[in-house]
C-alpha cells in the first residue's frame, strides 16, 4: 500500500499528515480556512487520501504553518513513493478556473527543483498570504524529491489563480504516481532516488 504518515514538530509548528496515493478520507485542519480549501482541491483532485492537523503560530502569520505543511507534506509524498519504481514519473496538467489558466509539469526523479510563475492581484484571502503559495511549494517540491514547473498564464483573482495551481499540480502528480503495468523504474539509470 502507498502510504505514510510523518509528523513534524518545532517551536512554532506541530504538524501531523497522513497519506494514501490511492485515495482514502480527506480531513484537513491547518487553522487558515483558504489553505484548508487548497489543500482538500489538492486531495480530491489529485485522488489523493490525505488528513492534515496542523497547530501552528498563527499570531504571528500564517508563514511557518504554510511552509512547514508543506515540508511534512512532501516527506510524507517522498516515504509513500518509495524506490519509485512502476510509476508514470511524469505528469501535466492545465486547469481554467473561470479567467484564471494555470499549468503544471512534474517529474518524480528524485531531483528536487521548482520553477514557479504566478502574478497576484490581491495580496490576500482570506488569512492566507498569497506570496506564501511559491513557499508551499517550494517546501513541498524539496522534500518530495521532485522536480516542478508552475505557471499560472494569466487571471484575475487571486482566489482563482492559486486554485487553479493547486489543481493543476494536483492532477499532473496524479498523472505522474499512477502506476504502470510493468513494475518497472522509467530511467535509463535504473534508479530514481536522490
Amino acid at each position: 500500500m502507498r502510504s505514510s504518515q510523518v509528523e513534524r514538530k518545532t517551536k512554532e509548528t506541530e504538524i501531523t499528515v497522513l497519506l494514501n496515493l490511492d485515495g482514502g478520507n480527506v480531513d484537513i485542519d491547518t487553522g487558515i480556512g483558504f489553505f484548508d480549501h487548497m489543500l482538500t482541491a489538492f486531495a480530491v483532485h489529485g485522488g489523493f487520501g490525505l488528513c492534515v492537523k496542523v497547530k501552528g503560530d498563527l499570531y504571528v502569520d500564517c508563514h511557518h504553518t504554510i511552509e512547514d505543511t508543506g515540508i511534512v507534506l512532501g516527506k510524507a509524498f517522498y516515504e509513500a513513493l518509495g524506490d519509485k519504481g512502476g510509476i508514470n514519473r511524469y505528469g501535466s496538467f492545465y486547469i481554467p478556473m473561470d479567467e484564471a489558466l494555470a499549468f503544471t509539469s512534474v517529474d518524480v526523479s528524485g531531483r528536487p527543483f521548482l520553477v514557479f510563475k504566478a502574478e497576484y492581484p490581491q495580496a490576500v484571502v482570506g488569512a492566507y498570504d498569497c506570496c506564501m503559495t511559491e513557499e508551499f511549494f517550494r517546501a513541498f517540491a524539496v522534500n518530495a524529491g521532485i522536480t516542478m514547473h508552475i505557471n499560472s498564464l494569466y487571471g484575475n483573482n487571486s482566489h482563482h489563480i492559486i486554485e487553479a495551481v493547486f489543481k493543476a499540480v494536483a492532477h499532473a502528480l496524479k498523472a505522474a504516481v499512477t502506476q504502470t503495468n510493468n513494475g518497472e523504474t522509467l530511467s535509463t539509470k535504473g534508479s530514481l532516488d536522490l
